[in-house]
């Protein structure tokens, strides 16, 4: 699979003046519900309306979704309101219905991307299909089994392809549900520059009042389009009620959302400085949050030196480390000055840590 113009052609032809936007509840919990979900939605950005059909769930005993009764009430949806409609597929059988009811875009979820033989079972049921199908990322960071689910839909005669980014597990505590890595999906960019990638904030952030500020980085960040669960009544939502917006407030979302649009040349050129900006940010981010989990180790290397009654400093370690890191910063395109300076920063803070811990 090599990146071309033509895998955006669906989307081009879309002729959008914003994002790709898709919305809807989480979870089809019945017929009224999703009806009145997609009538507050119809005069707004969305361009396709989603709902979980079938939604697997960590452990048993949740609400696992209504199934193929589910696919009767998007066909109300779109001969009610004219909205295109979209939901998640993990099975050759959820594909056979989908396509049956005239769905007009499909998704693999991430726990389904994880295993190559699901992808696969996915691919040989779609088959040559015109319709839109996006692929979430694996539960995890890799992006080659990423790609790899895309290319086994790409290889099965799939046409119109996507991608959608919502994050990935992590057994660290954060403020996200998934932590977005953004790394991985700027490298996935850098790959397939014209494959429409697509940011799912509400599985990121877990949490309504996030979504906002993940959304406006994805954008920085010239991603093609958000997912975002919508839902009337989201503080009883039967799945995934924390991370859902209403309808009133997915607008209010929209409206407050920053696309850049200037002359053609200053376009160019926003679009790249907002996107390298996006990149920095990320990075810093990342930076700030190694060096947090670097001094929870120095804490519990101060507790043992306490529990051994050893001194804090130990010289030789220290320009050792010193050493190592001069040579791999030059590697990197690093001044000895500039890594020094940040060493002994480091240091010291690591020796601060360590007194706390020792004087405590």
């Amino acid at each position: 699979m090599k990146n071309t113009a033509a895998l955006r052609t669906w989307l081009d032809d879309m002729k959008l003046e914003h994002p790709l936007v898709i919305a809807g509840p989480c979870s089809a919990e019945t017929e009224e519900q999703v009806l009145k979900i997609a009538h507050e939605l119809k005069d707004s950005d969305v361009n396709y309306y989603r709902a979980g059909i079938w939604k697997p769930r960590t452990r048993p005993g949740n609400f696992e979704g209504v199934g193929a009764l589910g696919l009767g009430w998007l066909k109300k949806v779109k001969e009610e309101t004219g909205m295109k409609t979209c939901t998640e597929v993990a099975n050759a059988a959820h594909v056979k219905l989908a396509i049956e009811n005239d769905v007009d875009l499909l998704w693999i979820g991430a726990r389904s991307t994880v295993s190559p033989f699901i992808m696969q079972e996915i691919a040989d049921a779609l088959g040559e299909t015109d319709k839109i199908v996006l692929v979430k990322n694996p539960v995890n960071p890799d992006l080659a089994l990423w790609l790899g689910g895309i290319e086994r839909l790409y290889t099965a005669g799939v046409k119109n392809l996507g991608a959608i980014h919502r994050g990935f597990s992590t057994y660290d505590k954060s403020k996200y549900r998934n932590n977005p890595e953004w790394q991985i999906a700027i490298e996935f960019q850098n790959k397939f520059p014209d494959l429409p990638l697509i940011c799912d904030p509400s599985h990121i952030t877990g949490k309504r009042d996030m979504i906002f500020d993940v959304s406006q980085t994805a954008l920085d960040l010239n991603f093609d389009g958000l997912m975002i669960e919508t839902h009337f009544d989201p503080d009883n939502a039967w799945s995934d009620a924390a991370q859902q917006v209403t309808p009133t407030s997915l607008k209010q979302i929209m409206e407050d959302l920053k696309i850049r649009k200037e002359t053609e040349t200053d376009s160019s050129y926003r679009s790249s400085l907002e996107n390298l900006r996006a990149q920095i940010n990320v990075v810093d981010d990342q930076l700030i949050d190694l060096l947090g989990k670097r001094m929870k180790v120095a804490d519990q290397i101060g507790a043992l030196k306490k529990e051994q009654n050893v001194a804090v400093l130990q010289s030789r370690r220290w320009n050792e480390i010193l050493g190592n890191m001069v040579l791999e910063g030059e590697q990197k395109g690093l001044s000895e000055e500039f890594v020094l300076r940040m060493f002994k920063a480091i240091h010291q803070e690591s020796i601060n840590h360590q007194e706390k811990i020792i004087n405590g």
